[in-house]
C-alpha cells in the first residue's frame, strides 16, 4: 500500500545504509514527493560536516524536476569548489559542501518544489552548526507538508517543527516511530556516554574469518564498508588471541582519506610480536590492556573478532554487525547460543550484511 508508512520506510532504509558512518551525528534519511505525489528522491546524511539528509534529498529532487537546474548546479559547483561531477547519480554518492549547496538551492530552486511533501526520519534541525538549518530550507521552499518519524529531543537542534508550522507547513509526527527509534539508538547512546558494536564476518555456511585457509571471508565491498566504520570509530577493540593468530593490520586503507582507528588489545599477556602489522600503522595509538572498562571510555567503540570473542562479549556491547559472504568454505562453522533482533539488512555486491540488537543468551 502506497501511504505515509511506505514513503517513510524508504527514508529509514536509506538512513540505515550510513548507520554509524555519520558519527557524531545521527543517521537520518529523507524522501521528497512533488506536489502531484510523484516520488522524486530519497537521500541520507552520509558524513558529519557535510550535507544533511533534507537538503540532499531536495537537491536531487530539483535535479529530477529540471535538467536545467542539474546542468547549472554541476557547472557552478565545479566553478566554486573545483570539484567536477557529471550526473545526478554522482551527486547522490558525493559528500557535498553543505553551505554552498544550501545557498544554491535557496537562490535557484525556482519554486519547483512548492507544495511538495517530505518524509524525514528525525525532526529537521532548527540550528545553524557546521551546516544551515534544514527546517528553514523546507519552509522557504514552501513545502506543503513534512512527515516526521521522530521528534528531536536534542536541546540544541530541536524546534524544527515549530519553524515549519510558523511558515504554514503542515507537520505530522510519529510515522513508523518504533523503527525511527531503532535507527537513532546509537546516537542517543553515544550522547550519554558510549555506544559499542561487534563486527563479525561469516561465509555462507557460517565459517568465521580466520578459521578457513583463506583468512579473507568478505568481498571488497563489505571490507570497504568495514573500513569506513573503522575510520568513524574512536576505538577498535580486539582480543590478544586473535592478534596472535591472525596478525591483522586493522587500518582503514581501503578508504581514501580514512582515519586509522586507535586500537586496544584486550589481553592479560602484554608481550606481542612487534612485527605484527597493526603495530606498524602510522598515526594511531595501540595499547594492551586487561581492563575491559577502558573499551567503553570513548563514545564510539568497534569490537572485532571471531567466535570466542563473541562468546565472551561484555554485555555493554549492544549491537552486532554481521557480514555474510556468498561463498561456502570447507571449515567448521561457528557454534553460538545467541539471541538477536534483526534491525536492518542490506546488500554489498553479492554479500549481505545486517545490524542486530544482541538480546544475550551468550
Amino acid at each position: 500500500m502506497i501511504n505515509d508508512e511506505f514513503y517513510m520506510s524508504l527514508a529509514i532504509k536509506k538512513a540505515w545504509e550510513f548507520q554509524i558512518l555519520t558519527y557524531p551525528n545521527p543517521a537520518v534519511g529523507c524522501a521528497v514527493l512533488d506536489a502531484g505525489g510523484k516520488l522524486l528522491s530519497v537521500a541520507a546524511h552520509k558524513k558529519a560536516g557535510f550535507l544533511h539528509a533534507e537538503p540532499s534529498a531536495i537537491l536531487l529532487a530539483l535535479c529530477e524536476k529540471s535538467e536545467a537546474f542539474l546542468s547549472n548546479f554541476l557547472r557552478d559547483y565545479n566553478a566554486a569548489l573545483g570539484v567536477k561531477f557529471e550526473s545526478a547519480a554522482e551527486l547522490e554518492n558525493a559528500d557535498l559542501e553543505p553551505n554552498f549547496t544550501y545557498e544554491y538551492i535557496l537562490q535557484n530552486h525556482g519554486g519547483l518544489l512548492k507544495g511538495a511533501k517530505a518524509y524525514v526520519t528525525l525532526e529537521p534541525c532548527a540550528h545553524r552548526g557546521k551546516t544551515p538549518p534544514c527546517a528553514e530550507l523546507l519552509k522557504r521552499l514552501k513545502f506543503a507538508e513534512v512527515v516526521i518519524a521522530r521528534g528531536d529531543e536534542n536541546a540544541v537542534a530541536s524546534g524544527g517543527a515549530h519553524i515549519l508550522q510558523s511558515g504554514g507547513v503542515a507537520v505530522k509526527f510519529d510515522v513508523l516511530r518504533q523503527r525511527a527509534d531503532e535507527l537513532i539508538e546509537p546516537f542517543l547512546a553515544w550522547q550519554k556516554g558510549n555506544f559499542s558494536f561487534f563486527k563479525l564476518a561469516l561465509s555462507a555456511n557460517g565459517v568465521a574469518a580466520g578459521t578457513a585457509q583463506s583468512k579473507i571471508i568478505s568481498n571488497l565491498a563489505s571490507r570497504t564498508h568495514s573500513h569506513r566504520l573503522r575510520s568513524a570509530a574512536e576505538l577498535l577493540v580486539i582480543g590478544g588471541a586473535t592478534v596472535r593468530a591472525d596478525r591483522p593490520r586493522l587500518d582503514a586503507r581501503l578508504i581514501e582519506g580514512g582515519k586509522n582507528p586507535n586500537v586496544m588489545i584486550y589481553s592479560r599477556a602484554r608481550e606481542f610480536d612487534a612485527s605484527i602489522p597493526l603495530f606498524g600503522v602510522a598515526g594511531r595509538s595501540v595499547r594492551v590492556s586487561s581492563d575491559i572498562n577502558e573499551a567503553f571510555a570513548p563514545r564510539l567503540t568497534m569490537f572485532e573478532g571471531g567466535e570466542n570473542a563473541l562468546k565472551a562479549l561484555d554485555e555493554r556491547v549492544k549491537w552486532l554487525l554481521l557480514y555474510r559472504s556468498s561463498e561456502l568454505l570447507d571449515a567448521p562453522a561457528v557454534r553460538l547460543n545467541l539471541k538477536l533482533k534483526p534491525l536492518f539488512h542490506g546488500e554489498l555486491d553479492g554479500d549481505v550484511y545486517g545490524w542486530y540488537r544482541i538480546e544475550r543468551s551468550l
